[in-house]
């Protein structure tokens, strides 16, 4: 990390911003002594970078625990495959890596770090170098990404936070596509409920300052399911439910046991991939 004491977040635009907006819930969650994450690299990031976060309304626990939900799934994985590859689709400034790190269970993998130039740029100026992680600075739509990826010793796929930004053809083409190229491999992401999508494509507002992008693909977790039926190669898919965090978070769980609201909450998917 250089030492220039704050870097301008408004070089990051569209969608691309919106690491800034999981990085505000994330940092900011991660700053509380009561935050249901330990995460001293959002928090450093969060402060090396001066921008007008509020714009993205008041900071809550969600972006933190689906971070807790995905470290939990990518640090299972490496427990039986130590030396796996894991592929961060789209990863923006998230900072599983070192996360995972402190766990014990990225000592023996590959990371590799997909996403466009800008937001690598700013991995590169703020983040320490590490030998372990290979920088792959391009779209998570352009396959050409797949073809370093070591699959010697298993792969974990993440997508967090991305899929919701793509046309539902491109979503699922990028599902179809790791299945094929990655037997084996295990693969991750997170949906938006369809009337959430709805919201965005009608311009959703965040605040008087910030209106969300589109993100026009959609899941409810019984849709998620079912793509072990519908997409070759994937011989399972599980619900990740979120962690319980504070207040209404700690219901999660229970509530889920009501219908109306399991088919209108976010969801996260694990996807086993056949031999």
């Amino acid at each position: 990390m250089t030492g220039q004491s704050q870097i301008d977040g408004n070089i990051l635009e569209g969608v691309s911003a919106t690491t800034l907006w999981t990085l505000h819930n994330r940092g900011t969650e991660a700053k509380r002594s009561d935050g249901v994450i330990r995460d001293p690299w959002a928090i450093t990031l969060f402060d090396a970078i001066d921008y007008d976060y509020r714009k993205f309304g008041r900071p809550n626990q969600s972006h933190a625990l689906r971070a807790q939900a995905f470290d939990a799934a990518a640090a299972a994985y490496l427990t039986e495959h130590p030396k796996a590859s894991v592929v961060a689709l789209a990863e923006g400034l998230q900072t599983s890596f070192w996360r995972l790190d402190s766990m014990g269970v990225a000592s023996e993998l590959t990371w590799y770090s997909v996403d466009l130039p800008p937001v690598m740029a700013l991995r590169d100026e703020l983040l320490p170098h590490d030998d372990r992680i290979v920088k792959i600075a391009q779209s998570a739509l352009d396959r050409s990404w797949m073809d370093p990826v070591d699959s010697t010793n298993g792969v974990f796929i993440t997508a967090e936070g991305l899929l919701m930004y793509l046309d539902p053809e491109d979503a699922l083409g990028l599902i179809r596509d790791c299945a094929a190229r990655f037997p084996g491999g295990q693969m991750m992401f997170d949906s938006i409920p369809h009337w959430f999508s709805r919201r965005t494509l009608n311009g959703m507002k965040l605040s008087d300052r910030y209106v969300a992008p589109p993100m026009p693909f959609a899941l409810t977790p019984d849709e998620a399911l079912a793509l072990a039926e519908s997409i070759p190669n994937v011989r399972a898919a599980h619900d990740v439910l979120y962690p319980p965090g504070r207040g209404l978070w700690k219901l999660t769980k229970a509530l889920d046991h009501v219908g109306f609201f399991h088919r209108n909450r976010p969801s996260i998917t694990l996807l086993e991939f056949g031999p």
